[in-house]
């Protein structure tokens, strides 16, 4: 795993397509190529300090999953081996190897997947003020944390710059029509559940985690990541304690910390510590490990 942070990449030649909070992304025509940078965003901000191989490990954890849910829905996942990629990205093969895939081209559904199966985030800022999330009643009397009666499916808009909104269901199905609504709710719900208690068995809880999906012609299909330390909640099964924040496999440890900052959650973003990049990748590190046993 590397230990020099790569903010970016560039492949001069290769035809830029755009880039997102932690992504770079090239057109290869009918293919995208998603690198994975080192960059880290918090309340949608890019921060200013990268965490050194953390695209690798989003890369490595995604490859996982992307294999592990193939039996629920198809993703757009070709290969992560930089040894198969087309020639063009030969000559780029040491840059791109461990932190890109090569993936199939489809149109992005304009929605953010949100499945929680704890209190926690804004999920549980919104339960605080309106004993709901996302127009979802809850039983009144949880607690921060607290593992919610049955899962649900709270989505949000997918926000190219800010912040994403949770919105309520009926909002989705005026967006994009209640019948792929349900077919988003119902797949992302399964890939969840099978995810929860595959990591259950190995020590880590996924309280929460976002999915994004496609059309690839007129199949719906899985893209982008899927259940990584930047898009869920992983936390210590033998250390899970309702009441509070709990410690994580992810990247709500920054979060926390630049919770305790003089800072408007507006860019730019401050300086990460030393210490607080040190601890971050071992945490990401950590959740490779024990979910893909590497």
């Amino acid at each position: 795993m590397s230990t020099n942070a790569k903010t970016s990449v560039e492949l001069k030649g290769i035809k830029f397509f755009k880039r997102g909070k932690v992504r770079d992304i090239y057109d290869l025509d009918d293919k995208l190529l998603i690198i994975s940078s080192d960059r880290i965003s918090c309340f949608d901000v890019i921060l200013p300090t990268p965490i050194p191989g953390k695209g690798e490990v989003l890369t490595k954890v995604s490859k996982f999953w992307f294999d592990f849910t193939k039996d629920i829905i198809p993703n757009h996942l070709i290969t992560s081996d930089a040894e198969e990629f087309p020639e063009e990205l030969v000559q780029y093969k040491d840059v791109l190897k461990g932190r890109s895939m090569l993936v199939k081209k489809t149109e992005p559904l304009p929605v953010e997947c949100v499945v929680r199966g704890y209190l926690s985030g804004s999920g549980w800022k919104d339960y605080k003020k309106t004993g709901s999330i996302c127009a979802i009643k809850l039983p009144k009397g949880l607690k921060e944390s607290d593992k919610l009666p049955e899962v649900i499916f709270t989505p949000s808009t997918k926000a190219e710059v800010g912040h994403d909104e949770n919105v309520s269901e009926e909002y989705v199905q005026r967006q994009i029509g209640k019948e792929t609504t349900d077919k988003l709710k119902e797949v992302s719900i399964a890939i969840y559940k099978e995810a929860r208690d595959y990591a259950e068995k190995n020590g880590i809880i996924i309280a929460d985690t976002k999915f994004e999906f496609g059309k690839l012609g007129d199949e719906i299909i899985l893209i982008d990541e899927v259940l990584t330390p930047d898009s869920s909640r992983f936390w210590p099964q033998d250390e899970y304690a309702p009441g509070k924040s709990q410690p994580s496999f992810d990247k709500q440890f920054v979060r926390d910390y630049l919770e305790t900052l003089d800072w408007d959650k507006t860019p730019p973003g401050p300086e990460l510590p030393d210490e607080i990049v040190a601890k971050t990748r071992d945490k990401y590190l950590q959740a490779l490990k024990i979910l893909t046993k590497g």
